[in-house]
């Protein structure tokens, strides 16, 4: 008898749950429904955001457009008309065959891959030795060492230009592209980046490698070093932007036409051919090819950045 009242008592507590589950339910979606209207923005409010992320794109985007609509219009469309059109009639690559004809534009660019390369394998690396060494080293100076390289964002890349000349001149690299390389190596904005993304990272992981016999440097190339793989693209991206883009120091410190990078390059086509703008278009578009390519192959890692985290599985 004991046995049946327990089963048939189980039997009771289990439809009562069931009943209960199944009047929370509808209470629970009821709840999940009303705080998502309470979450849910005004018809006016969404459209004010939608239009100010138009008028952000357009401001952003456009100019690149504008540039890639005039490069390939032909010389019989009037690029001046009012009201402007985006959409070329007559569609012709012409614009940048001309750009070669005028200009070397393939060797300036090649002369630009370069130099923008080095910067950015220089940059890497020494940026994420020296934020490494901020970041996890103990050593007398560290905290002076960190004050000068925030001191040396703050000084004027022009205020500087005249020593960096006589230093090149002093070292026999100027109209050499190592020249235009050698000041920009690292860059302090750079270093900072990657010590902030190893200080970030947990020091247990260092520990327990320290303690199964893993040096200094064992622990920064197969620990500390994949674990900021994010940050190593933010700095690659813009150590390749700064060279690719740079137009002063290259003009200062280069003489011989043949070793000119891309943007002094174009520059010939502003002067003396700045009546086709059509050919102007067409170099900008140019320069900017690369930098659009370099970013989608990073966009990935360039978005997860520092917060990576350095435990995995």
């Amino acid at each position: 008898m004991s046995a049946t009242a327990t089963r048939r008592s189980a039997a009771s507590a289990r439809a009562a749950s069931t009943r209960r589950s199944a009047t929370a339910t509808p209470g629970s979606s009821r709840a999940v429904r009303q705080r998502r209207a309470e979450r849910r923005l005004p018809w006016w409010r969404l459209l004010l955001r939608y239009l100010l992320l138009l008028a952000v794109l357009a401001l952003t985007v456009g100019p690149f457009l504008w540039q890639l609509s005039t490069s390939l219009k032909g010389s019989g469309e009037d690029i001046y008309r009012y009201p402007p059109s985006l959409v070329p009639h007559h569609t012709t690559l012409a614009n940048y065959a001309g750009v070669a004809r005028i200009i070397p534009v393939w060797d300036f660019a090649l002369n630009s891959l370069k130099v923008a390369t080095a910067n950015v394998l220089t940059n890497c690396a020494g940026a994420a030795l020296a934020g490494y060494a901020l970041a996890r080293m103990r050593f007398r100076g560290r905290k002076a060492a960190l004050v000068v390289f925030i001191m040396a964002m703050l000084v004027p890349v022009e205020s500087i230009m005249i020593a960096q000349f006589v230093t090149m001149r002093e070292l026999q690299l100027n109209n050499t592209l190592l020249g235009v390389v050698l000041p920009g190596c690292i860059g302090a904005m750079n270093v900072l980046l990657m010590r902030n993304a190893f200080a970030s990272l947990p020091y247990e992981v260092e520990e327990a490698a320290f303690v199964d016999g893993a040096n200094a440097w064992q622990r920064f190339v197969r620990i500390a070093l994949p674990s900021v793989k994010g940050t190593l693209a933010v700095v690659a991206v813009f150590a390749f932007m700064g060279a690719w883009d740079d137009f002063l120091w290259p003009l200062i410190v280069l003489s011989d036409q043949s070793k000119f990078t891309l943007t002094i390059g174009l520059n010939f086509l502003h002067g003396t051919f700045a009546d086709n703008q059509r050919l102007v278009a067409a170099g900008t578009v140019i320069a900017v090819v690369p930098l659009i390519v370099l970013f989608a192959c990073l966009q990935r890692s360039f978005f997860r950045g520092v917060g990576e985290g350095a435990v995995k599985g």
